[in-house]
């Protein structure tokens, strides 16, 4: 009895402390309206109590980009998103992103909070794209940037290219021998870009099941950060305690694995000749001793992977996909397509197109541009915030606000290009359009961002594109598969916008 009475007194006092937090949780939620209703935010569709727009989206069965798209026509080039307890500021015109991200682009270059899940791979937000606009985001990019990224030390890596797209192309013609002529696209050439990552990234030659396995360890990184209801919702967070757990454990497995690598690149450093496939230069091997603003260690174990892992995954998929897109449009436009071939053969004869023969290609580089423009490899830049509340476009924009800018609502506006919707690289050659990608000269397709926050990148990005696609464009004449069909230009997104049904295509060895 005594024990029966203990028990009712600690359930008692059990669900008053529950009734507690209810009424406190109730509490700031309506302060946190009552505040949010005060400021000017820019319109957007009404949401319901506590969760925002989060269900309306969530119900319509539509990608976030389709979403945003319907509702960019309603409430033009600002509108605001109430996602649980996430403000999202979309931003989709020109002017407006000119305005936030070039001419003010210090109070728009920070990143908001991120969800437990993801600081916990980002190293506590260790990463040149996580970091906060500051010295530690300032140290990691310049490194990057200079040591890295610059045309100098690209060249480093001409043969690394060179021999992956040599491959490329002998998977391709050994694909199409043994399946009629058939090969699917975008698996080959995101082996090939994830090879040319993998060298320059640890400066190591790695078996195919080592390659394939990298691959899987990040794929899996990639889905375990996805967002979850509970990172719009954290009071369901008690609720997805198996999830965290999950997550801790894909993280541990990440670490394992590719410390493995990291540790045979001290090695071989260590002991010159050691190993004969190790390059003379790594991103891995100006991470090891780097000085970071603020910090007398340098990176941890833990953080070169994070480092390592971004490198990788910033430049693989969007690659891969962009080389996707553009056989799909060469297979749609064969006008195109053979216009491509004539200016290569007359360029370049017989030999193998190489990167120095991209400039003296002036169609090339139009239907780079028009393929960028048309399918940039990801509709959203990465999520901005600004360092202080600000206002844009005379509306209020609060600091703890997600600001989302939507670059295909650019490329495809009417009001900046004529025939949006079309495959045109003629517009490029004619002088009937231009565009700097970097949206120094004026916002009108910016695939890598724009701003300070724009991808570091960019030029190595555009010289894989750009060979991949001549190397693909002389080696074979490309059409569809079943022969006669129409490619299907559904998109969806998988870490990328890709095509719905991933392309598999004929590629004949052209004479």
């Amino acid at each position: 009895m005594a024990s029966s009475s203990f028990s009712d007194h600690y359930l008692q006092l059990f669900f008053s402390l529950m009734a507690l937090a209810l009424s406190v949780l109730i509490f700031f939620l309506i302060q946190k309206r009552i505040s949010k209703k005060r400021l000017n935010l820019p319109p957007g569709p009404r949401g319901w109590p506590v969760v925002g727009n989060l269900f309306q989206v969530a119900r319509t069965g539509k990608h976030f980009f389709e979403y945003i798209e319907d509702f960019r026509l309603i409430y033009g080039p600002i509108f605001t998103l109430q996602l649980g307890s996430r403000t999202m500021i979309i931003l989709s015109g020109a002017d407006l992103i000119h305005e936030a991200l070039i001419k003010r682009g210090p109070a728009f270059a920070s990143r908001p909070a991120e969800n437990p899940t993801r600081i916990v791979f980002s190293c506590n937000k260790f990463s040149v794209n996580a970091a906060v606009y500051g010295s530690l985001w300032r140290s990691l990019r310049r490194n990057m940037v200079e040591n890295m990224l610059s045309s100098s030390s690209l060249k480093e890596f001409h043969d690394v290219r060179k021999n992956a797209i040599d491959n490329l192309v002998e998977r391709i013609r050994a694909d199409a021998a043994a399946n009629g002529g058939a090969v699917w696209v975008l698996k080959n050439a995101r082996f090939a870009v994830f090879c040319i990552l993998l060298a320059m990234c640890f400066g190591l030659e790695m078996d195919e099941e080592s390659v394939e396995k990298m691959d899987q360890v990040l794929k899996t990184v990639l889905i375990t950060v996805d967002p979850r209801i509970d990172d719009f919702l954290p009071i369901l967070r008690p609720f997805f305690s198996k999830q965290r757990k999950r997550a801790m454990e894909v993280r541990k497995e990440q670490i394992e694995f590719v410390v493995q690598f990291i540790n045979r690149r001290k090695k071989a450093l260590q002991n010159p000749g050691s190993d004969i496939y190790a390059t003379s230069f790594s991103y891995l091997d100006t991470l090891f001793d780097l000085k970071v603003d603020g910090r007398e260690s340098s990176p941890t174990d833990a953080e070169l992977v994070t480092l390592c892992s971004e490198f990788l995954n910033g430049g693989t998929d969007t690659t891969a996909a962009a080389i996707e897109w553009g056989i799909a449009e060469l297979i749609t436009n064969p006008n195109i397509q053979n216009k491509l071939h004539a200016e290569i053969k007359k360029t370049v004869g017989d030999r193998k197109v190489e990167e120095s023969d991209v400039e003296k290609l002036p169609y090339l580089q139009a239907v780079v541009k028009e393929l960028l423009r048309k399918h940039p490899p990801t509709y959203f830049t990465l999520t901005h915030s600004v360092t202080e509340a600000t206002k844009l476009g005379g509306y209020d924009i609060p600091a703890e606000a997600n600001v989302e800018v939507y670059l295909a609502g650019i490329s495809r506006d009417p009001e900046v290009w004529k025939n949006p919707e079309k495959f045109d690289p003629e517009r490029f050659t004619s002088g009937e359009d231009d565009a700097d990608m970097t949206g120094v000269k004026g916002v009108k397709m910016i695939p890598f961002g724009v701003g300070r926050r724009i991808c570091p990148g960019l030029g190595m990005a555009t010289i894989h594109v750009h060979v991949m696609l001549a190397r693909l464009v002389q080696e074979f004449e490309w059409s569809s598969f079943p022969p006669n069909s129409k490619i299907d230009f559904t998109k969806k997104y998988e870490f990328t916008v890709v095509l719905k049904n991933s392309l598999r295509a004929i590629a004949r060895n052209r004479a």
